[in-house]
This record gives C-alpha cells, sequence and structure tokens, in this order.
C-alpha cells in the first residue's frame, strides 16, 4: 500500500467513523477547498513572506492540510486516481510551456 493509499485511508477512516459521509459530497467538498484555501490566504495577508511564517507556521501547516484532505476526499469521491491526474497534468503543463 502505497503513502498516499494509507492517507486516503486514514481520512475516509476519520470520516465514517463520524458519519461525515453524507456532507462530503462533491459540491460541498469543493466549496470547503476554496474556503479553506482562503484562510491560507489570511496567514500571509498583509505580511512579508518571513513574517506570515515566523507568526503563522502552524496554523499555515494546518490549513495546507485541510486543503489536501478535502482534496484527497473529493478525488475518492470522484473516483480519481491521484498520481494518475497530476501525471496527466505534468505532462499537458509539459506540453504548454515547453523548457526554452
Amino acid at each position: 500500500m502505497s503513502d498516499l493509499t494509507t492517507i486516503m485511508k486514514a481520512i475516509n477512516d476519520f470520516r465514517d467513523a463520524r458519519n461525515w459521509g453524507p456532507a462530503h459530497n462533491p459540491k460541498d467538498l469543493a466549496i470547503s477547498i476554496s474556503i479553506e484555501a482562503a484562510e491560507l490566504l489570511e496567514d500571509f495577508q498583509w505580511r512579508t513572506n518571513e513574517q506570515a511564517l515566523q507568526d503563522n507556521s502552524e496554523n499555515i501547516s494546518e490549513e495546507i492540510a485541510d486543503i489536501l484532505i478535502y482534496t484527497l476526499t473529493l478525488c475518492s469521491e470522484l473516483n480519481l486516481d491521484v498520481s494518475e491526474i497530476i501525471h496527466s497534468k505534468i505532462k499537458k503543463n509539459g506540453k504548454k510551456y515547453p523548457v526554452k
């Protein structure tokens, strides 16, 4: 079992133990990703990178974790292979933005 599979299983087990599955539909997960990304932006707002990291490093890590958890849950709900879609996108971006 890969690390990603282990992480996704832990996320799904956590969700299922709390019966949150019905609330984790694609629309609401997409909304939650956006909300968590906005919360991450708040940690950097009006600060330099250095100030943000010094003042908010723990919260920055937690917001990134929230974004990743919701994103992986959305992939699970949509039956998307995370590795496959990332590799596909990198390949597509490579064609769109070739090295000069």
